[in-house]
């Protein structure tokens, strides 16, 4: 395991994921600046998802048929110069054009990232990947944060602050591509990288996947758009609060996805899988029942830990179900399953302006019982079964 390669992708990662975690703290400011509907901030969180998620995959499909690493620090840079302009535009449309140009920034660099951390990580995939995916949960984590922040003391303006990382994080990846190009070619050549075309593809399972992958997105989703917004019209905080909300969940996160990358390596990807979306549902049936900010606070940590200890695994797992095809099998379980939750998110501000937030928030925990039931469906990846089965001989 190349870990000084995995650490760049993963601050990579850090720094692109920052932009997603920044929209959902911004979209306050915009309601109370432009008088916006949940429906038409939830339709930002749309914008960066919906072309994220179509093109995620024949980005993924480019790099199978061969290595394109400028996609790594161009896509970088355009996730955060895109959300960056948001608070210089006063149309709701040129606002969204903005966040979609975010979302193109994103979608470019996920499946080529992704597998070049699948390839640096060795044999310890769970953890190579965790570390990878650590990146990005950090990012949302520090998105608020910064959002927030630059809001409060700049007001909308503040939105430039994301030029800042972005660039800087750009350059530094950029200047890195060669020595990864390089440590590619020598692991080929020296076979230290094993030849997957030889290995069976399982599209069903991956199939199921897939569905798991669209719950958990649009649980994760759910929350990113709605807990600041929970927290200020429900829970009568402030708007500072509600971004330390989503600072909360997202730094457990982090760690709950680097133990849980670690543990599927020693215990099994489909068994981290299935306990934490078992878990995950009495915590979120219980979150629905409080209104004492504390408590809701406190359950955020749970909720947590049984939301993103599966993330990893997820990933790696269609990548062994998908062995010749790494870059597709990133580009859907890292975009299009996952920006399904942007997607649906419209759909979840109506019915929140509809129907209440607390209702709204019901939805994720149904959602739940199902991500549940589908991840018993899951096998263990032919190539896991086959290594076994050679070790035990």
């Amino acid at each position: 395991m190349k870990n000084r390669f995995l650490w760049l992708l993963s601050a990579g990662h850090l720094f692109t994921d920052l932009n997603q975690g920044a929209l959902p703290a911004i979209l306050p400011f915009l309601i109370a600046e432009y008088n916006l509907s949940y429906a038409a901030a939830a339709g930002l969180v749309f914008a960066a998802s919906f072309v994220s998620s179509i093109i995620q995959p024949f980005f993924g499909y480019l790099a199978d048929k061969s290595s394109k690493l400028w996609l790594i620090p161009g896509g970088i840079l355009l996730a955060g110069c895109g959300l960056a302009t948001v608070g210089f535009l006063s149309n709701y449309w040129l606002i969204f054009a903005a966040v979609t140009v975010s979302g193109i920034g994103i979608a470019a660099f996920h499946p080529e990232a992704a597998r070049m951390a699948n390839k640096v990580s060795g044999e310890k995939k769970g953890t190579g990947i965790s570390i990878f995916s650590v990146g990005g949960n950090a990012g949302f984590a520090l998105g608020p944060v910064i959002a927030t922040a630059s809001l409060l003391l700049w007001g909308l303006k503040g939105t430039l602050i994301l030029i800042v990382p972005a660039a800087i994080m750009a350059v530094i990846t950029a200047s890195q591509a060669g020595k990864l190009h390089e440590f590619q070619k020598l692991a080929q050549k020296a076979g230290g990288i094993r030849n997957e075309a030889e290995e069976k593809e399982e599209w069903a399972p991956f199939s199921r996947l897939t569905v798991v992958l669209f719950c958990r997105s649009i649980m994760f989703y759910s929350l990113n758009t709605f807990l600041p917004l929970y927290w200020i019209n429900i829970l009568q905080q402030s708007k500072a609060t509600g971004g330390s909300a989503l600072t909360i969940l997202f730094t457990v996160g982090a760690i709950s996805t680097l133990f849980g990358g670690q543990l599927s390596d020693r215990f099994g990807y489909t068994t981290i899988i299935r306990i934490g979306f078992v878990v995950l549902l009495p915590f979120l049936m219980v979150f629905n029942m409080v209104s004492n900010v504390s408590l809701a606070t406190l359950l955020l940590i749970p909720i947590g830990v049984a939301l993103f200890a599966p993330n990893s695994p997820m990933t790696v797992l269609g990548q062994k179900y998908l062995p010749n095809r790494l870059g597709l099998a990133s580009g859907v379980t890292l975009g299009l399953a996952v920006s399904v939750g942007g997607i649906a998110a419209p759909a979840l501000g109506w019915f929140a302006d509809n129907y209440g937030l607390p209702h709204a928030m019901q939805l994720v925990t149904y959602l739940s019982i199902v991500s549940a039931v589908m991840a018993f469906t899951l096998p263990v990846p032919q190539s896991d079964t086959n290594t076994a089965g050679k070790s035990s001989v």
